[in-house]
Order: C-alpha cells, then structure tokens, then sequence
C-alpha cells in the first residue's frame, strides 16, 4: 500500500510531524540477525523491575532535588504520608546520600552489563 505525503500527514498527523521536525528519534546502536545471539545478549537483571523511592532519591545530588522526589511521590500516592516524613527527617538529619550511593548515569544499563 502507498500513500503519498498528504494522505500520510491526514491519517497520521503527529508520526509526519515527528518524522519531519526529527523529534523523538531512538538511536539503534546494533543489529542482529541471528535472533538466538539476541536473545542470548539480553539481560534479564532488570526484568519486571519497578524502582522504588530510594532508587529515585540515590540519583538526587542535593537535599533540595530529594526533597522534590518524596515530595512528588506522596502527593501521587506512592508513598504514604508517614514514609515521607520519615524519608525527610532521615534527610535531614543525616543528608541525602544517607539512602545510599549515587546511581550514576546509565546504572542499570552498566549494572546489566549491557555497557561498560
């Protein structure tokens, strides 16, 4: 089936846009063929992982970006009022890095060993 640009803008508005304007593009950093070697180059660390507030607040740098996590999380019901009370006297009392070290960038991904 082909359709020409018009048609194609008209049945899919946002996807022409995004391809026009390069918005959103995923980068594919490698191919395979074989789907055995894909699937075996998979990790299943993560799999049906759910992060919880701790892993949010171990990314923070300060106690002022924490705060803005706990703060989210229980007006959105994640945690309730009494968890973030005691999560902001925690840190305060002992700082933000009392949750734990510093996930950096990509951790999950390094964690995997997905990339180094």
């Amino acid at each position: 089936m082909e359709l020409d640009k018009e048609t194609f803008k008209k049945l899919f508005p946002n996807l022409a846009r995004e391809m026009e304007t390069g918005e959103n593009k995923v980068a594919v950093s490698s191919v395979r063929t074989d789907v055995k070697s894909g699937e075996r180059a998979v990790s299943r660390n993560f799999a049906n992982y759910d992060p919880d507030v701790i892993d949010f607040l171990r990314r923070c740098d300060t106690a002022e970006q924490a705060e803005e996590i706990i703060a989210y999380m229980e007006q959105r019901g994640e945690i309730s009022k009494e968890y973030a009370a005691k999560l902001r006297k925690q840190l305060k009392e002992k700082g933000v890095r009392s949750f734990g070290p510093k996930k950096e960038e990509n951790y999950y991904l390094k964690r995997a060993g997905l990339i180094k």
